[in-house]
């Protein structure tokens, strides 16, 4: 009997979505638009956030180590340095590593380092890049305190800079997600009364002969829930060959040659959280829009 009334619920909802074409079509039209919107904004929030990582994972330390120490302290203060919490890299730069870097980058200027090869003034050093920005303070006091270290250079004023504008780019993400949800719960919920408001006859008299308001709602339930999946899987269709299409184009232009520090991420690697993102708005929006639409008729 249960199985009986529990197909028969499904059924109606299934039936429902066929029925009501003009509704239904209207609601996985605003559904699809307000999904597209919000995947806009979950990509680029994405994207954001790995770029982000990527030049913090750039920014740290550099320590400069004092002349008298020998390839064994040398070595040991690399080892003490990786072995410290928040550190990510460790990665050593010889003397003359240091004398070749400013080589290059002076490039038609070499006079104003000549004699450097014979009496080079440069120190050996590391340059230490972090895992969390915000332990810099911290890993630089530490380093500071061990032996053979002469002085440690970090960009405090960068790594604030990248702190502020993470911590922002985040909150504006959420915000603009939050207030896309609940403009879409409203929108799909009015778009579902119209559905019921046709249907308030047949409600009433479901209601007069003794059906449960649980056995009423279901059938509307399971109506939003299909068109919430059907929209989510419409919508990452969508989004998905447009963002590939979007970063074949910035791939193959000028940009990339710029800024060549910065990556895309592929749509693959964020397709299973926005795939269950989707569905659990849809099914929720769908759900609830379709509960909050029935309040009104099902007061008879």
């Amino acid at each position: 009997m249960k199985y009986n009334i529990f197909s028969y619920l499904i059924g109606e909802g299934f039936k429902n979505v066929w029925k009501q074409k003009k509704s239904t079509g209207a609601s996985l039209v605003i559904m699809c638009a307000t999904m597209i919107i919000f995947g806009i904004f979950f990509l680029a929030g994405e994207n954001i956030n790995n770029m982000m990582k990527d030049l913090e994972s750039q920014q740290g330390m550099r320590v400069f180590i004092e002349k008298e120490a020998t390839e064994e302290n040398i070595t040991k203060l690399g080892d003490t340095i990786k072995a410290l919490d928040g550190v990510n890299k460790v990665e050593f730069i010889s003397e003359e590593d240091a004398l070749k870097d400013v080589k290059e980058q002076l490039d038609d200027k070499q006079y104003l380092i000549e004699g450097y090869d014979t009496d080079n003034p440069f120190r050996a050093s590391y340059v230490v890049t972090l895992t969390d920005l915000s332990k810099s303070e911290q890993v630089k006091s530490e380093i500071e305190k061990m032996e053979f270290v002469g002085r440690v250079s970090s960009r405090d004023t960068t790594i604030s800079a990248l702190m502020s504008v993470t911590h922002g780019i985040n909150i504006i993400s959420w915000t603009i997600l939050v207030l896309l949800i609940v403009i879409s719960t409203f929108i799909i919920s009015n778009t579902i009364k119209l559905t019921v408001h046709a249907r308030r006859k047949e409600i009433s008299i479901m209601k007069y002969v003794g059906a449960t308001n649980s056995f009423i709602r279901w059938p509307f339930m399971v109506e939003g829930i299909i068109i919430g999946i059907v929209a989510a899987l419409i919508s990452i269709l969508i989004i998905g060959v447009s963002y590939d299409f979007l970063v074949e184009k910035i791939l193959a232009s000028s940009i990339t040659n710029v800024i060549k520090t910065i990556t895309l991420l592929p749509f693959e690697a964020m397709f299973g959280k926005i795939l269950i993102v989707y569905l659990v708005l849809g099914v929720g929006i769908g759900a609830i829009g379709s509960v909050i639409s029935m309040r009104k008729y099902l007061k008879v």
